[in-house]
């Protein structure tokens, strides 16, 4: 297939690209600066210049293509509302673009807010509904497009997407443990988060992106809960600090714009993705990745 890739050169779409073009695939990537687009080049992928805000350029990707993977997201922590609205009009923009071809249209979703109390399964439907919701609602806006002949395939991935060089959460964690001289966790640690290594992240993409049937949800969850003490234990030997308890209210100053999440659970089963796509992630634990340094 020749996928269009939105967010090709981020850190779960940089692996996307490279998993992609190994096995065969062609690759558009939407890149928005001359540095993505080396990247994408030297890749061998093909280039489009543009953004999530230049809804021009994502519809003449998804005309040149014969699927859709959008990934990107401004993760704007600062102005979530913004954040919102141009995922909204982004899979607004995609999905039209879509409608009527049967092509895939691979959407990525968090997991945070589906569950309360316990892990998400993919039957649970988002609640997340309408412009002013989370996401501006994308998930189940992206799957109305099924009714209108697009095979949607949502991909909802764990908080911790980890892997060498990883500049997600875990990141902002172990930022926070070398300026704050402690490695921390947010009450109890009895929160947990689910994993995924990055390598195992792409290869379900792809899987999902063939295989999957239109309306799917693919839990992208290798290992369902890794409680956040034992995330903060890792952190602790492998930076050689300290390990203590941060109280609720002093969460946000102690992690910065990561603080809510590292106190909430999520986390997620993959038993339906697995026995879908027979897909068996291979790749390291979060905390063995953790613990050599990744």
């Amino acid at each position: 297939m020749r996928a269009f890739v939105t967010g090709a050169t981020g850190w779960i779409g940089s692996a996307v690209v490279d998993e992609l073009i190994s096995t065969g695939h062609q690759v558009i990537g939407l890149a928005r600066s001359d540095r993505a687009e080396q990247a994408l080049a030297a890749k061998g992928a093909d280039v489009l210049r543009g953004d999530l805000d230049d809804l021009a350029s994502l519809r003449r990707g998804a005309a040149q293509a014969d699927a859709v993977i959008h990934l990107a997201n401004k993760h704007d922590w600062g102005n979530p509302a913004e954040s919102d609205r141009s995922e909204r009009a982004a899979v607004q923009t995609l999905g039209d673009a879509l409608a009527g071809t049967d092509r895939p249209f691979v959407v990525a979703a968090p997991l945070s807010g589906l569950v309360e109390g316990g892990s998400a399964t993919e039957d649970d439907v988002s609640p997340a509904i309408g412009p002013d919701s989370n996401r501006g609602g994308s998930e189940n806006l992206a799957l109305d497009y099924v009714a209108q002949g697009v095979r949607t395939v949502i991909t909802r991935f764990a908080p911790s997407v980890h892997g060498r060089g990883d500049w997600g959460f875990v990141d902002f964690l172990t930022t926070a443990a070398r300026e704050q001289g402690v490695s921390g966790y947010v009450g109890d640690g009895s929160a947990a988060w689910s994993a995924v290594h990055r390598d195992d992240a792409a290869r379900l993409i792809r899987l999902g992106m063939e295989q999957a049937p239109a309306g799917t949800r693919l839990h992208v969850v290798a290992e369902e809960a890794v409680t956040t003490k034992a995330i903060a234990e890792a952190i602790g030997r492998s930076l050689g600090l300290p390990v203590d308890s941060v109280a609720p209210q002093h969460a946000t100053a102690h992690f910065g714009v990561v603080g809510s999440f590292f106190a909430s659970t999520m986390t997620a089963s993959s038993d339906a993705t697995r026995r879908l796509l027979s897909w068996e992630p291979t790749g390291p634990t979060l905390l063995a990745d953790i613990d050599a340094g990744a």
